[in-house]
């Protein structure tokens, strides 16, 4: 590579001075994305239902000079989502670069046995909340001129995996929505892609191996 041209990873792929906005940062898929941003310059919000570990998690954070903040929201509220955009707004002065929709959950069971209740749970938190806070973020991310939405699926949305009908459904309704915004949000300079993780070494992934093995 020539001299005065660009010869590092980090300036290649800086997001020096780029907006983001993580939900469920503190642990997980969430909290490497957060590190990953937060490493390549990114001004980075994320969120989490519990103070403590919020709390410990930007700690964390400012030691290692990441630009980091958090809030407590639970994304399967609706007021909270809308709380939580405010905030963002608030931060970034009406303009955001990159939403990430990582939060999700999972509740395993026979196709049989799911009740009502799981139902609501499972598509509240894993489908409703990043339909729902894109749709909030969707002023936002056209401000910046160059927005882009990441959503969390999982292998799980194209392949059958034992007691996961219920989990499996709403991240396939994530792949849809992530095609149909993509072409709807194209005109305003928004991109819209899915990550389709396999099982990845997560508290969730502590979750349903238990479950599984009782």
């Amino acid at each position: 590579m020539t001299e005065g041209k660009i010869n590092s990873r980090d300036e290649r792929w800086s997001l020096k001075g780029k907006t983001a906005l993580v939900t469920g940062g503190t642990k997980g898929i969430g909290h490497a994305i957060v590190e990953e941003l937060a490493g390549f310059g990114a001004i980075v919000h994320t969120c989490s239902r519990n103070q403590t570990e919020l709390d410990q998690r930007l700690d964390e954070w400012k030691t290692k000079g990441f630009q980091v903040t958090g809030s407590v929201c639970d994304v399967s509220h609706r007021d909270q989502r809308e709380k939580l955009i405010e905030t963002a707004a608030s931060l970034f002065q009406g303009k955001l670069n990159i939403l990430v929709n990582n939060v999700g959950t999972g509740i395993l069971k026979n196709a049989t046995e799911f009740t009502a209740e799981d139902v609501s749970k499972l598509m509240a938190t894993n489908f409703e909340s990043a339909y729902h806070l894109s749709q909030l973020a969707h002023p936002l991310l056209k401000a910046s001129g160059n927005g882009s939405i990441v959503f969390n699926s999982s292998i799980s949305s194209v392949m059958a995996f034992p007691s996961c009908a219920l989990y499996a459904s709403t991240k396939g309704a994530i792949n849809q929505l992530t095609r149909n915004l993509a072409c709807e949000w194209a005109k305003d300079n928004i991109r819209a892609n899915t990550v389709a993780p396999g099982f990845t070494n997560t508290p969730l992934l502590d979750a349903f191996t238990f479950l599984l093995s009782v």
